[in-house]
């Protein structure tokens, strides 16, 4: 049987990067996620920038040492009537230079809810052009299970950075451009809340994968084989063009983060979700029928 070419090329790196833990070797893209002990390395070496991206009454409470700390719903703007929709892109710019996000950094995301949030952030990372940025596998739990230690209190200091987006538009989807292409068959949308918000309402050619369905039961990353398994069950291939949503933008960009994990080349994100096509009287809806 003939490997697949990403297959085969994830093989090729795993096999020049001998310093990979082996369970990446069965990712495409190893390098987007980093572990416990990659993180306190590149700490050490002052080479990365952590963002926490939980609450600030967590963080206060203890966070991986040299940490910034992003409230997981600051990047949404509080003024729109779609829940979710995000900020103006200046005033996100903004915010990512006063954590001390520039060019060429490092920057790697964490949370407590197995990624949810902070995949959002690497999402909006990638959109807004930035080409270094990782997850912590396992979040904060895997690095206290590594018996990593801690920090209390705020915030330490932060040399604020100019932080220059350059919009990435194939990482995008809007609703004008799903319904341009509801008839191409290479082109999937992937609803990923769970079964039971599918069923209530949903995009009429949407597949129902729900995010939950990345993960580990310790909340970290399912392995690159087990995670393509899992897409391909549902008729997801590499060479399709992928648009993932949920309600809000979160869980869609954790299934995001899945696919370029291993791989998929032509993913995007509609991250107004169904709080926007939900509710607009002017876009098909379906629901699934009793029986």
């Amino acid at each position: 049987m003939s490997m697949h070419p990403l297959r085969a090329l994830a093989v090729v790196a795993a096999m020049s990067a001998p310093n990979v833990p082996a369970v990446a070797e069965t990712y495409t893209n190893p390098h987007l996620l980093v572990s416990p002990a990659d993180l306190a390395a590149g700490l050490e070496a002052g080479t990365m920038v952590v963002v926490d991206v939980r609450p600030n009454s967590a963080f206060v409470d203890g966070h991986i040492p040299g940490a910034r700390q992003l409230d997981p719903d600051a990047v949404a703007d509080p003024d729109s009537p779609i829940d979710g929709a995000l900020r103006p892109m200046a005033e996100i710019a903004t915010m990512l230079g006063d954590l001390g996000v520039a060019a060429g950094r490092h920057v790697v995301l964490y949370d407590d809810k197995g990624g949810f949030h902070a995949a959002r952030m690497f999402w909006l990372l990638e959109y807004m052009g930035h080409r270094r940025v990782s997850l912590l596998n396992g979040g904060l739990q895997a690095w206290q299970a590594a018996e990593e230690t801690l920090e209390q209190g705020e915030v330490r200091p932060i040399k604020r950075q100019r932080f220059a987006p350059a919009l990435t538009s194939r990482r995008h989807a809007t609703a004008d451009w799903i319904l341009e292409r509801r008839n191409d068959p290479q082109t999937l949308v992937i609803d990923v809340r769970p079964t039971a918000a599918f069923e209530r309402g949903h995009i009429p050619w949407a597949l129902s994968i729900p995010w939950k369905g990345n993960l580990n039961a310790d909340k970290t990353m399912k392995s690159g084989d087990a995670l393509r398994a899992h897409f391909a069950e549902h008729g997801v291939m590499p060479d399709h063009t992928i648009v993932v949503h949920c309600q809000n933008g979160l869980a869609s960009a954790h299934s995001y983060f899945a696919l370029r994990l291993i791989g998929f080349p032509q993913i995007r994100t509609y991250h107004r979700s169904w709080a926007e096509w939900g509710t607009a009287d002017d876009l098909p809806k379906a629901v699934k029928k009793a029986g």
